[in-house]
């Protein structure tokens, strides 16, 4: 079975800088291939207009069918991606009045007036969808061009995530009808800075995504649960990468002073 193919933008000039360690297009890589696509190809440009639709371009050109990119969707002078995205695709660069609402409302809360730089956060390819940011004020943006869906995300990883969790139900469905397993395992007693290391060295080793999930007092009383998910076309092949996790994540943790309690079948 052919996959759908996704291409990654990064945008930043502190990413090709070195000053920042691109963590988005390793995540965002990880879940897509979870997700059942795959990922033909990543590009690093700085934030420059030219380079920004180039990027775009070339991966419309190489038969992309999803396109996501992170990063420049801000109120700064050097956030471009949304503007030069609309270069890229011929499109006019207008005012979304819904995305407007959404920005206004972040800005609402905390009494601040809408501002030239505000309102710019608003500004999308006609046509485009605004994706709420739960996390941050700018807005995501989906629009499709010919059989090619692209998202643009915010390059801050919290909101990126955010975002991206909001609609990768949408993603799943564009994609093959992989099988999807997914289990909870139970800890206690120890802290979620503790696990983090630990679910690293097992996401890198196996085929699976892997979020915590705290509750009770990071140092006093930590709790958590850990949601372990993997896809395949084999349902048995997702099943054994979530088992192996989940048994990797238990022996890597009981070694650390956490308690396990127990695993349970999640979605």
């Amino acid at each position: 079975m052919r996959l759908p193919e996704a291409w990654i933008i990064s945008v930043g000039n502190e990413l090709l800088n070195g000053r920042i360690v691109n963590t988005n297009l390793s995540w965002l890589a990880k879940r897509l291939t979870i997700d059942g696509y795959l990922v033909r190809g990543a590009i690093t440009v700085r934030d420059e207009c030219e380079d920004i639709a180039w990027a775009f371009n070339t991966a419309l050109k190489m038969g992309a069918s999803l396109i996501i990119s992170t990063g420049g969707l801000g109120p700064t002078f050097d956030d471009k991606t949304s503007e030069c995205l609309s270069k890229a695709l011929g499109k006019r660069h207008v005012l979304n009045e819904e995305a407007l609402e959404m920005v206004r409302a972040k800005y609402k809360e905390k009494d601040l007036p809408m501002t030239d730089h505000r309102i710019k956060m608003a500004k999308m390819p006609e046509g485009a969808k605004p994706l709420r940011n739960d996390v941050g004020t700018a807005p995501g943006i989906m629009v499709e061009e010919n059989k090619t869906l692209i998202i643009v995300l915010p390059g801050v990883p919290a909101e990126m995530k955010s975002i991206f969790e909001l609609i990768e139900p949408l993603l799943r469905e564009r994609a093959p009808p992989l099988h999807f397993v997914s289990k909870d395992l139970l800890v206690r007693g120890i802290p979620e800075s503790s696990a983090a290391p630990l679910i690293e060295r097992v996401m890198k080793r196996l085929h699976v995504y892997i979020k915590s999930h705290p509750s009770g007092h990071e140092v006093r009383r930590p709790i958590l649960r850990i949601n372990v998910v993997s896809s395949s076309l084999d349902r048995d092949e997702a099943l054994k990468n979530v088992d192996d996790a989940i048994e990797m994540l238990k022996d890597l943790i009981s070694k650390e002073g956490g308690e396990i309690e127990g695993v349970e079948d999640a979605w």
